[in-house]
């Protein structure tokens, strides 16, 4: 019986691991393959910038893709109006992810990281 309950925590381990990170917890979950691109294309990986930044990509929509999420650190920006305002200071993981109409992310993904002076 204690191996089963050993397993069992570990399953809700890695599923609430997996949760935190933002990657999938089940297959459902998965992003929607449809042949969407998003290419970073201001700033770029490994760039230093200021507090204050401007994100910009190109999203190449497939059958699919509706629009883009931006994350910061991987904490979604709802609403993300295209700069990023008083960032700390040190580097942070930049991910644009698309969606689609219903919110559902599809493959397209790039993730840059920046260093804020």
């Amino acid at each position: 019986m204690q191996v089963f309950e050993r397993i069992g925590f570990m399953g809700l381990s890695i599923a609430l691991v997996s949760a935190l990170s933002g990657a999938p917890v089940f297959a459902a979950d998965a992003p929607i393959e449809d042949g969407s691109k998003i290419v970073i294309t201001s700033p770029k990986d490994g760039d230093k910038v200021g507090d204050t930044f401007e994100l910009k990509y190109e999203l190449t929509k497939g059958s699919e893709a509706a629009h883009a999420h931006v994350y910061l650190d991987n904490q979604y920006q709802k609403g993300f109006p295209g700069t990023f305002k008083g960032v700390s200071k040190g580097k942070h993981q930049v991910t644009v992810t698309g969606a689609n109409k219903d919110h559902k992310l599809v493959s397209a993904t790039q993730t840059i990281t920046v260093e804020v002076q």
